[in-house]
């Protein structure tokens, strides 16, 4: 992970009301660094398709999470480029929220490739509104910062 994703994270993190908040962290194994410290306080979970370091409930699968529907926060950061169904995926991400919760996703848009198992995609503002909208969610704000696209939103309550 690199500094300008911990960095985005961060400020959506300054956005959150105070603990208790339960958080799931999507993609949250520790490849090259985490968001979990940015949650001090919180209730964080890591999820993630397969064990490992900062991994706290291994999902089922990459488009079958059976971690329940009733997370406050649901986060993903630098994961979504390496899921081939997109689709299914943010379907999923979706589901995780109980009405009123929010979401945060940060993507590369300009990266090199970076296979971890794969590497499927960019992702621009609109392309993010678009994994918001079939999450089932209101996108807040997409936007580009330096080499992410960083979207916000909201399950409606």
């Amino acid at each position: 992970m690199h500094p300008n994703s911990r960095k985005l994270m961060a400020a959506f993190v300054a956005t959150l009301p105070p603990p208790p908040l339960r958080i799931i962290d999507v993609g949250a194994q520790n490849v090259n660094g985490v968001y979990r410290d940015l949650f001090a306080g919180y209730d964080y979970v890591g999820a993630d398709i397969c064990a490992g370091r900062n991994v706290d409930v291994v999902m089922h699968s990459p488009y079958d999470w059976r971690v329940g529907a009733d997370w406050d926060v649901a986060i993903s950061g630098q994961c979504v480029e390496h899921v081939p169904d997109v689709a299914a995926w943010a379907r999923e991400f979706g589901a995780l929220l109980r009405p009123g919760g929010w979401a945060c996703i940060i993507a590369p848009w300009r990266w090199g490739e970076h296979r971890y198992p794969v590497d499927c995609w960019r992702v621009m503002p609109d392309g993010m509104a678009w994994i918001m909208e079939t999450a089932g969610l209101i996108a807040v704000k997409t936007r580009m910062d330096q080499n992410d696209c960083i979207g916000t939103a909201r399950r409606s309550s």
